[in-house]
């Protein structure tokens, strides 16, 4: 106990300075008694309990990490789940967890020590010296009305409140669909002056230092004459939606539906129902060797389920689209073989001016229509019925063995982006990037890009008006309208890649405007594990003056991998990155990676899903907001035990995780709670704020997600293993793969790579607490 005369000449300070110095010991001690003694360990037990339901937030919902279905936990000591994998409810206080413990003098963790005595008699004087001042403050309060009655006090709210509130408000449905128009009249035309115009927009409005970025990459176009099925039984010709080849009309839509980069030539083969081709899939089908796999899109990313193929000695691939899965089902389509960036950077270097080994997959692959998966299964139905019945080959029928001919066609071509900069004050060599698209599917597509530039246009329309009465952010923000975005991300990736070292130390986090508006589903987002609280926080405040009735939804937050731009950012460097759309949330696993077909746009698409704008005002005012938290938030709003605890939920419901999986899991939570409960108080306390270890702090916050990235997974998955593949799926998809794909790395070889991520992660954890325990005499 603390001898309260050692705070008669400041207490305050006193009191703090001895308080950090007493976690930090009984932090070190706690761990050495949990290994000598399991009442004690029991102890800490109940401890760290009492600590979790002081992290949730009274009097709102409790925010649900999406993957995981919570347990009780167990008093008992024998048996059941180890309580150490009971996941805790993060924090859902707007202003963060650090803050709300600051805030909170009964906050109990197994790290913390009692309040002392000479600190509870402290309040009897307290109070008598507010009731005196309560007085005072009365008497002055009168003396004032009758000798400046003519005066009224205003109490400004704080600048950054304010600016927030005046950027919000300057966006609204009405601004964002003139924008909308401005776009709709580039759409006929090619990319030059498309970015021409972008640029020029940008520098108008006053951003600094605009820049056009030029990169030559190799890119995927139709071929000049259709691809063509042709059924051998009864030498039937089929264009890919399922017309005739001799029927006229089909020259119009036909060239849309192609796979970018897919093998080209012909193949005359058998096809075989191989459904959504998981190895579940592929373990039921035999004797595939140069077959073509008619597959359904879903259910895991394309290019992880052609490899699949590939590896089982498949000659081709027709993909398609389950009307049982989505309603563009029997619409043509196209997807991109491409995982990002040049394709040609991955092969010998050019000695010509065009590259026939344009493909990236020794397959034929080739996109169809619902209607001729149909006929080639000789399925009885198409997706119909209630529940909807899958297609699907019956049992009895005969394959049919058809000449599948792919005729795509090869051109380099240059790739532009647009970069522009509104500089930040106190820390402007940290960046906050802000992405949306320019480009289209192909030379010729109706534009579909233009719902997420608007957004993104008229957000800097708004920041800019309160940059030119004087506000900065405190860190740069970097705008980037990018091209080649449907062909495989190319110049999101290639820029990247040229400014990778720049970012790796600089970038704190990427926004995302990819597709804001999809269906006129729920509100959600897709956000990196050290978000997620951030983005949930933002989501909440803006569903509760939602103008759906009583319909308004929750929110729903997900860290799932995801097509668009912000692949490089969260896959390769493993940059914090959200996302918020309006779309339909997959009721099962098959609903999932459908986003990567192409549709046709429909002029009258967009008025359908959102006439008055008003559901692209909600996505452009919340990512206005999470641009100007992370923007000026002095301490990141970055949570690591957010992503301890993701981590625990991923190997809880995992069969095959290891005892040693499990115990560092554990450790991680441990280290990543008494950083985030406890040594954050210094740095959000703003008397006592040193801004020289804010910024140290902050960096190890930036790079805590970079301790997740490892090399080479199977194609099509994530380097950075924090990001699933659905929310049924919870477990690391690295360790499913092993699991499931016996001739991948073997499963003690990924919990290995797993095991030393995390391991890694709780090192830069543990130097953010010796980043605060080595100063610890300074006074904050």
């Amino acid at each position: 106990m603390v001898d309260t005369q050692e705070f008669h000449s400041n207490p305050a300070l006193q009191v703090a300075k001895m308080a950090y110095r007493k976690v930090r010991a009984g932090h070190g001690s706690l761990r050495v008694r949990d290994l000598e003694s399991e009442e004690l360990h029991a102890a800490s037990l109940e401890l760290e309990w009492d600590m979790e339901k002081e992290l949730e937030e009274p009097g709102l919902d409790r925010f649900q990490l999406e993957c995981v279905e919570h347990q009780p936990v167990s008093s008992s000591s024998g048996g059941g789940m180890d309580p150490d994998l009971e996941p805790i409810q993060p924090s859902a206080s707007p202003h963060g967890r650090f803050e709300r413990l600051q805030e909170d003098p009964n906050y109990v963790s197994r790290f913390s020590r009692a309040v002392p005595k000479g600190q509870r008699r402290n309040w009897t004087c307290l109070a008598k010296y507010l009731l005196a001042g309560l007085g005072v403050f009365v008497l002055g309060l009168l003396i004032g009305r009758y000798a400046f009655s003519k005066t009224q006090v205003v109490v400004e709210p704080s600048a950054d409140t304010d600016e927030l509130e005046k950027v919000v408000q300057g966006i609204t449905a009405e601004k964002i669909q003139e924008q909308q128009r401005y776009l709709d009249s580039l759409s006929g035309l090619k990319e030059v002056p498309k970015v021409k115009y972008i640029a020029q927009r940008w520098n108008g409005l006053g951003l600094k230092d605009v820049l056009v970025t030029n990169h030559t990459a190799l890119l995927s176009y139709p071929g000049p004459a259709l691809s063509r099925i042709v059924i051998k039984s009864t030498n039937q010709c089929y264009v890919p939606s399922g017309a005739g080849c001799d029927q006229p009309s089909t020259a119009t839509m036909e060239p849309f539906g192609f796979a970018a980069y897919s093998a080209v030539g012909s193949l005359e083969a058998e096809v075989v129902d191989v459904q959504y081709g998981s190895p579940e899939d592929l373990r039921r089908v035999q004797d595939v060797s140069n077959k073509i796999a008619l597959m359904k899109l879903g259910q895991a990313p394309l290019i992880y389920k052609l490899a699949l193929l590939e590896e089982l000695g498949f000659g081709g691939s027709l993909l398609y689209v389950d009307p049982c899965d989505s309603s563009f089902g029997n619409k043509t389509f196209g997807v991109t073989l491409n995982p990002g960036g040049n394709p040609s950077s991955r092969e010998a270097p050019r000695t010509t001016g065009i590259d026939h080994r344009h493909n990236l997959t020794s397959l034929l692959v080739q996109p169809i229509s619902a209607s001729l998966a149909k006929l080639l299964l000789s399925a009885p139905a198409m997706g119909q019925g209630r529940p909807c019945v899958p297609m699907a080959m019956h049992s009895a029928s005969v394959r049919k063995i058809i000449n599948l001919t792919i005729e795509n066609q090869a051109a380099f071509r240059t790739v532009q982006n647009v970069i522009g900069y509104l500089k930040g004050k106190t820390n402007p060599d940290r960046y906050v990037l802000v992405g949306s698209r320019h480009g289209s599917w192909y030379e010729g597509a109706l534009a579909d890009w233009g719902n997420g530039a608007a957004a993104m246009t008229q957000i800097i329309v708004s920041m800019m008006a309160q940059a030119r009465a004087g506000w900065q952010p405190d860190r740069t923000i970097v705008f980037c309208s990018w091209g080649g975005t449907s062909l495989g991300n190319i110049g999101s990736f290639e820029w990247g890649k040229e400014n990778a070292m720049v970012l790796q130390s600089r970038a704190v986090a990427y926004v995302s405007l990819h597709s804001p508006v999809r269906t006129t589903g729920s509100l959600q987002s897709i956000a990196s594990a050290s978000l997620r609280q951030l983005a949930s926080d933002i989501q909440k405040k803006h569903l509760m003056s939602c103008s759906r009735g009583g319909g308004c939804p929750g929110p729903n937050v997900s860290s799932l991998q995801t097509p668009g731009d912000t692949s490089f950012f969260s896959n390769q460097l493993a940059i914090p990155t959200v996302e918020y759309t309006y779309s339909d949330i997959p009721k099962t696993e098959r609903g999932y990676f459908l986003n990567e077909a192409f549709y046709p746009s429909e002029s009258s698409l967009r008025e359908t899903l959102d006439p008055a704008f008003k559901l692209h005002e909600t996505i452009a005012k919340i990512t206005a907001e999470a641009i100007l938290r992370l923007a000026t938030d002095p301490v990141l709003p970055f949570y690591p035990l957010d992503i301890a605890l993701d981590v625990q939920n991923k190997l809880k419901d995992d069969p095959m995780s290891q005892q040693d999986l499990v115990t560092v899991a554990a450790s991680l939570r441990e280290s990543s709670a008494f950083f985030q409960s406890e040594i954050m108080r210094p740095a959000n306390d703003p008397k006592e704020r040193d801004p020289a270890h804010v910024r140290m702090l902050n960096d190890v916050l930036r790079d805590l997600e970079k301790s997740f990235l490892i090399p080479n997974p199977p194609p099509g998955l994530y380097r950075n293993i924090l990001y699933g593949l659905s929310k049924q799926t919870p477990c690391f998809s690295i360790l499913k793969d092993a699991q499931e794909v016996t001739w991948h790395n073997s499963l003690n070889q990924s919990q290995a790579l797993v095991s030393y991520v995390i391991r890694s992660a709780e090192k830069l954890v543990q130097s953010g607490i010796d980043l605060f325990e080595n100063d610890n005499k300074t006074p904050y």
